[in-house]
């Protein structure tokens, strides 16, 4: 397929608060933001209708907090707002490539982002702009890779690119097996069965439910997004 024929028309990409750290043990590293607007702008010149959802796990995780002690719903408002820290980190490092973005926010804060309200998500997309989805669903108890599955379906994304860390899905820890095998290709239940930490078993299931296709695929590989938006084969599908 010819790299500048792009196989959907409209994606959505789930980026972790973890992947913006780069290298640093927290916090948002500008040199990850730069390269992360410099893979968005190559979809956004293949015409690719681009939303985004990120969480805040390099600034605050509301789970491990409350598994501290702190009341759960307080640390997942708290997680909240660290993904519209995120957000608009991101937002900034995309315009300043040119690229036309909104932030939309599930908890609302007038001064800083729109609402998120579907219609104008929509409209904004068909206009080429990126939407960055921020504070997860705005309830307590939903990861943002539930948002991100939730959002995707509400906007009628063709399929959800989960960027991590590693190239995709293993059988086991690569880490401490270096015997683990590399898995290309795998169905929802499958995952749900063998409990692979890929993605919340809530977001799985509701993927899995609306025949969402997810893709687990590393971030820092170079023009992964794009390979993968022009129908090539990179990381771990899933899918039925």
């Amino acid at each position: 397929m010819n790299p500048a024929q792009p196989k959907y028309k409209r994606v959505l990409l789930k980026l972790s608060g973890e992947a913006l750290m780069g290298d640093q043990g927290f916090g948002i590293s500008t040199a990850m933001l730069k390269y992360v607007a410099g893979e968005v702008l190559a979809i956004c010149r293949l015409g690719v209708e681009l939303a985004i959802v990120v969480g805040g796990g390099n600034i605050f995780r509301g789970v491990a907090v409350s598994s501290q002690g702190m009341e759960r719903t307080s640390a997942d408002h708290m997680g909240m707002l660290a993904t519209v820290i995120n957000s608009l980190a991101l937002q900034d490092a995309l315009e300043k490539c040119g690229i036309e973005t909104r932030v939309q926010t599930a908890i609302s804060m007038h001064e800083v982002a729109e609402p998120y309200i579907l219609r104008r998500a929509l409209r904004h997309l068909e206009k080429g702009r990126v939407v960055i989805f921020a504070a997860g669903t705005g309830n307590p108890y939903f990861t943002t890779d539930t948002a991100a599955v939730l959002r995707a379906q509400e906007i009628h994304a063709e399929i959800l690119l989960k960027a991590t860390k590693v190239d995709g899905l293993y059988d086991s820890d690569p880490k401490t097996n270096s015997a683990a095998e590399f898995i290309r290709s795998i169905k929802y239940m499958e995952v749900l069965e063998r409990q692979l930490k890929v993605m919340d078993m809530t977001a799985i299931s509701l993927a899995m439910d609306n025949h969402l296709p997810l893709v687990v695929f590393s971030l820092t590989g170079k023009a992964n997004i794009q390979k993968i938006v022009c129908g090539e084969s990179v990381g771990t599908i899933i899918d039925n």
